[in-house]
């Protein structure tokens, strides 16, 4: 029995012979230089698609200093804007040519912050993503000199990108106020939150822009949980309507209230904010603020790019989202769970 040779990898040499184009005209291929012809560039990446040419990402990396891969820094990631963000940012980079590598911390630990961003340097990486949304964690970045292009997201106003959490708060409450509630309250994320904490300035601000008198917030930390137990506090409040800061707690709320007999929206209206899949599944189907995370990621990983100077042949969109500043307006999703007060 004979032993088959192992085949030598493809290489620039065998892309640029069946082109019929020099191996520096691969390069710029490979690094998206603008100055290659339209039908130059087509004729090489049909030679690499034809020979199973697999780009070498070290190699790379060690002539241009760029490896186009985009580090991720996170904490919280199973919480679902977070975790949405996370999958967004991974889609809007292998749209632009580049991949992710991430790394999760204990966001307040200075120590594990400070080791999974030098863990994401070690690897080359030309840029990082940082999901900061607790304060102690920006006040641990603050104290760091990372060293390389940096977007930090789900921070509210500290964001370099951010969804309008005060504007969507707003809108929430205003849609109670517009269907005629007066007594309305508000069930609020976790006080290290960042984009809680704005949320929670939103619903305040709305209520004084209405004249009403300041609404009784309630503690929650995301969780259906959280939202169930809130129920019987919120009953005996005597509110018509509730803001909840995130669908997750409004549909514990829910669920809480008719556990204890108080049907909702009849006697009780519910807004929540994110309009995750469940929210237009639920019974009622939930009123809520849809938030643009897929917008949020092309602008983060755009930025990214765009500082590393790593995307010298980027398209005209992508230059235009890094430019992109102002705040992402979200979207009020008009659903059941909303009608005006009634008698009791």
């Amino acid at each position: 029995m004979s032993e088959s040779k192992p085949q030598r990898a493809v290489g620039v040499r065998d892309v640029a012979a069946l082109a019929g184009v020099s191996r520096q005209t691969v390069s710029r291929v490979l690094n998206d230089h603008p100055d290659v012809a339209p039908e130059t560039h087509a004729r090489v990446v049909a030679a690499m698609e034809e020979l199973g040419y697999r780009m070498n990402n070290a190699a790379r990396a060690l002539g241009t200093h760029r490896t186009r891969t985009i580090g991720v820094l996170a904490s919280d990631a199973l919480q679902y804007g977070p975790s949405r963000s996370m999958a967004a940012v991974e889609a809007a980079a292998r749209a632009a040519g580049y991949w992710l590598t991430a790394a999760f911390a204990d966001s307040g630990d200075a120590v594990s912050v400070t080791s999974a961003i030098e863990h994401l340097r070690a690897q080359a990486v030309d840029g990082l993503v940082v999901f900061a949304p607790h304060a102690r964690t920006l006040a641990v970045l603050d104290e760091l000199r990372i060293g390389i292009p940096t977007v930090i997201l789900h921070a509210a106003e500290r964001s370099a990108f951010s969804l309008d959490q005060r504007a969507g708060a707003r809108m929430a409450v205003a849609a109670l106020v517009d269907a005629g509630h007066t007594s309305i309250a508000h069930l609020a994320g976790p006080v290290d939150w960042l984009e809680a904490e704005a949320r929670a300035a939103g619903f305040a601000e709305e209520l004084a822009a209405r004249g009403l008198p300041e609404g009784t917030v309630f503690a929650g930390d995301w969780s259906p949980r959280s939202g169930h137990e809130a129920a019987a506090a919120l009953i005996a409040s005597g509110v018509t309507a509730v803001f909840a800061a995130n669908d997750q707690m409004a549909l514990g709320l829910i669920g809480g209230l008719r556990a204890a007999g108080v049907s909702v929206p009849e006697r009780i209206s519910v807004v929540g904010f994110d309009d995750v899949p469940e929210a237009a599944y639920a019974w009622p189907p939930l009123t809520t603020v849809r938030q643009d995370f897929e917008e949020l990621a092309r602008r983060a990983v755009a930025q990214v790019i765009a500082e590393s100077g790593s995307g010298s042949g980027s398209s005209g969109a992508l230059m235009e989202a890094a430019m992109a500043s102002d705040p992402i307006a979200p979207v009020l999703i008009v659903r059941d769970s909303v009608i005006p007060p009634t008698g009791r």
